[in-house]
């Protein structure tokens, strides 16, 4: 993680350092002030239609993972464009507008379902089916006690 960590920071500077060398000083603070307006107004634009749509899921009763998952990106690229620098502008911008953001929110729920079956996994243990049968709630039977037949399995 400190890798990567020290790799971001490296694009950084050399970006802003490209950027500088091309434009000049006043250039580049002036992309880098336009770049984080431009982009809270439109995380604030995305985040709001976000939220209308989390709120419709809502009301109607059906999930709103997708939603749920879009909200949370545009919030942070929303962070990501507030930091200063060209490299988390981009990758802010990429996680605000729509096209990019539903790659984003498939490749993030795919590897959110895949943790959560791991940690069910790990948290349950073995999974443990249980046989049973049907029965006709009219016909109540007093005549025998409620038993589920099973085995016990431990780990």
């Amino acid at each position: 993680m400190a890798v990567a960590f020290l790799l971001y920071v490296f694009a950084e500077i050399a970006a802003i350092w490209a950027v500088g060398s091309a434009v000049g000083v006043l250039g580049t603070l002036g992309l880098l002030l336009a770049g984080a307006f431009l982009g809270s107004w439109l995380a604030r634009r995305e985040g709001g239609k976000a939220m209308r749509a989390f709120t419709s899921a809502a009301r109607s009763g059906r999930p709103a993972e997708k939603e749920l998952t879009d909200g949370m990106l545009v919030g942070l690229g929303g962070v990501l464009i507030l930091v200063p620098g060209f490299v988390s502008d981009v990758l802010g911008l990429l996680l605000i507008l729509p096209p990019s953001r539903a790659v984003a929110r498939r490749l993030w729920l795919k590897r959110m379902e895949k943790r959560a079956v791991r940690f069910a996994n790990r948290r349950r243990g073995p999974v443990m089916v249980v046989d049973s049968e049907v029965v006709d709630s009219e016909q109540p039977r007093r005549d025998q006690p409620t038993v589920i037949e099973g085995r016990i399995v431990e780990n």
